[in-house]
């Protein structure tokens, strides 16, 4: 079969023919439908030799979705023909972490020789996919996979930083995003589906502010100098409840510490490369919590997927044939991508 293989790092990943995979144990082959790709795809292929414990060459793509076809002789839970999207982190498995479904903050993460799919272990950037287990996989039923895709990283990304801004985010709330991209835009929808608060959105960009429009923000503007007081006004001048910085770097931290009011939360999702210096007292407001999601478990995916099949959270996408990889690569570098890119293989 082909499939897009990242070969050495720093280097750009190339098509492959490989040997179809073939389920033992409790494996799960998957053929795939759809595979997204992201910056963290970028982050991997760029990165120097020895930065990631991953060893080459292995098969790109870490949000897929697809059918299973083939079940190793000890594997339950699904069955052939079953549609499927997969939770990407795989952990070690055996951890109570893992056990209760906390794949992304396994205990054993720093040990292991490999992340999930597409991160240190082939991939769906391929006709098929072998999964180690059904437990990381979750149903999606007749949802399309260019939608389902894009749910088991952007979609639960979104729906985990959200989940643990919930408590702070009442009726008359505010919630701010701050970079409205392929993250962001979901992050708006699930705000809406699952608060009752308002939703303000920021970007650098008029058409990542038409997105946030579409998806449902209460109000949006540009990153300027007077945006911080824009946001202030929209609050009543008492801040913002939570602030999403899904961007990171320190323009987008200065903001948000700036519109946060007292006892506010700040979910950082964003890896910009921008930092927070804490002290007390300090410029941070009181009360002020910080929390540094990264990705989500797997009982959130299946809430992430219920979203999408109830149509209260659809996923704007670009869609290319596996074959145009590189096209889609180079889109996304530039920044030109508008929401999620997938992949489909030919």
């Amino acid at each position: 079969m082909r499939a897009l293989r990242l070969t050495a790092w720093g280097e750009a990943p190339a098509p492959a023919e490989v040997e179809r995979p073939v389920p033992h144990g409790a494996e799960v082959l998957v053929r795939v439908e759809a595979a997204g790709l992201c910056r963290s795809d970028l982050h991997v292929i760029d990165a120097p030799p020895e930065a990631l414990p991953y060893r080459l060459p292995f098969t790109l793509g870490h949000e897929v979705a697809g059918q299973v076809t083939a079940l190793g002789p000890d594997a339950d839970g699904v069955a052939a023909g079953d549609r499927v999207v997969v939770y990407g982190p795989w952990g070690c498995g055996s951890c109570t972490r893992c056990v209760a479904g906390s794949g992304n903050y396994c205990d054993r993460r720093d040990t292991l020789a490999w992340h999930g799919a597409g991160l240190g272990r082939d991939g769906g950037m391929a006709a098929y996919l072998l999964v180690p287990s059904a437990r990381h996989l979750v149903p999606i039923g007749d949802l399309p996979a260019d939608q389902a895709a894009p749910l088991s990283d952007a979609g639960l990304t979104s729906y985990h930083a959200v989940s643990g801004l919930r408590p702070a985010l009442g009726e008359g709330g505010n919630a701010v995003i701050i970079g409205v991209g392929g993250l962001g835009h979901l992050a708006v929808q699930i705000l809406r589906a699952t608060t009752e608060s308002r939703v303000l959105a920021v970007d650098v960009r008029e058409d990542a502010l038409a997105l946030a429009d579409r998806s449902g923000a209460d109000f949006s503007t540009l990153m300027r100098p007077d945006t911080a007081r824009a946001l202030r006004a929209r609050t009543g001048d008492v801040g913002a409840d939570a602030v999403l910085d899904f961007v990171g770097t320190a323009q987008t931290l200065e903001l948000a510490i700036s519109v946060l009011r007292p006892g506010g939360e700040l979910a950082v999702v964003g890896s910009g490369g921008g930092s927070l210096t804490v002290s007390k007292p300090g410029v941070l407001p009181a009360g002020f919590r910080l929390s540094l999601p990264f990705w989500g478990t797997r009982h959130e995916l299946a809430g992430v997927v219920t979203l999408a099949r109830s149509g209260a959270l659809r996923v704007e996408t670009e869609r290319f044939p596996l074959s145009a990889a590189p096209e889609a690569i180079d889109r996304l570098r530039r920044g030109a991508t508008r929401g999620r890119t997938v992949l489909v293989p030919n």
